[in-house]
């Protein structure tokens, strides 16, 4: 079989479920999720291994209008982890629809597009919280503001259309060699993860005492 390698770029809006998609594709937790909006602040790779196919999954900030210096820099950091990838997914959750950013997002791709960016599909997700008649309408809508080479439905939270998604980014990925060890599961630190892990306990059990903008530090290991 041929070896396969390359980068998918998940991007999306705040809370659309990019972190917990890609915990889902990797079975592994590597990238904190809270009901917080903006709980990513930088980019977190995921190594997918399919038959000999490697998918590195770039798991980025949320994509909004940004406001403070922290803001601009986390959507900058996701545009440019979208810029170097090979194939980018727009996770879109279904439930809440075609929001101001959502639309602001597609609107970019379709720019970026006519600049040769990589191709774009979309992914709706959280179709077990949406009723089946708004999927497609929504589809349609989507693919008005941006041209999206394949559309997909999930649940990144039970897992439903996963499988389907998966062998197609393994036969969209460009013939090359494993860009790394096939049993590493992501090219963050163990003391980067321990902090994060600290990080979603700090926003989910003290969500009302402690400052938004916490961030955590590991001093020994």
């Amino acid at each position: 079989p041929i070896s396969r390698c390359g980068f998918v770029a998940i991007l999306g809006a705040p809370n659309a479920g990019k972190s917990t998609l890609l915990n889902r594709l990797t079975g592994a937790k590597l990238s904190i999720v809270t009901p917080k909006a903006q709980t990513t602040r930088f980019r977190v790779l995921g190594i997918l291994l399919r038959g000999p196919v490697q998918i590195l999954l770039v798991d980025t900030p949320g994509i909004f209008r940004p406001r403070r210096r922290l803001d601009r820099a986390m959507v900058r950091a996701a545009w440019t982890g979208a810029q170097d990838a090979d194939l980018q997914l727009l996770l879109v959750d279904a439930r809440a629809g075609l929001t101001d950013e959502v639309r602001d997002i597609a609107q970019h791709l379709r720019a970026r597009a006519r600049e040769g960016a990589p191709q774009a599909w979309l992914v709706l997700n959280k179709i077990d919280l949406t009723s089946p008649p708004r999927l497609l309408p929504l589809t349609a809508e989507l693919n008005t503001l941006a041209s999206f080479e394949q559309t997909y439905m999930v649940s990144a939270t039970n897992g439903d259309g996963l499988d389907a998604l998966q062998s197609a980014l393994a036969e969209a990925m460009p013939a090359g060699p494993h860009l790394y060890p096939d049993d590493n599961l992501t090219d963050l630190s163990d003391r980067l993860l321990a902090a994060e892990l600290v990080r979603e306990q700090i926003f989910l059990q003290t969500h009302e005492e402690v400052p938004y903008g916490t961030t955590g530090e590991t001093e020994n290991w």
